[in-house]
């Protein structure tokens, strides 16, 4: 199992989460972040206030080993506008996975 967090630009977020809901793939986790790359950005507004880091959202999700650049490939498609700031996707290996309502481990709990 892999983990997939990739930060995007919050307009493409609806059309990425789409994409991904379309592959089958559930349990995918968005959050709202501030932050800067390689390529020093404008300020941003969150909730009204302007803001020194610019606005990303966060998506977390984990899939199966054969999923894995299925997934990374749909978020990367979804969300590339070619400017500067499309984001970046971590792929990172996850042991284990236990559903706590079933007992559930590894794949089947997801």
């Amino acid at each position: 199992m892999v983990r997939i967090t990739a930060y995007i630009k919050p307009h493409r977020l609806e059309q990425v989460k789409s994409a991904v809901a379309a592959l089958g793939v559930t349990g995918l986790n968005v959050a709202d972040v501030r932050g800067t790359g390689n390529s020093p950005e404008r300020s941003g507004a969150l909730g009204g206030a302007v803001t020194a880091l610019p606005i990303r959202s966060r998506l977390t999700v984990v899939v199966t080993d054969e999923q894995c650049d299925e997934v990374v490939d749909c978020i990367a498609d979804n969300a590339r506008s070619g400017e500067t700031g499309d984001g970046k996707i971590f792929v990172e290996k996850v042991e284990d996975v236990i559903r706590v309502r079933t007992g559930e481990r590894g794949d089947a709990g997801l």
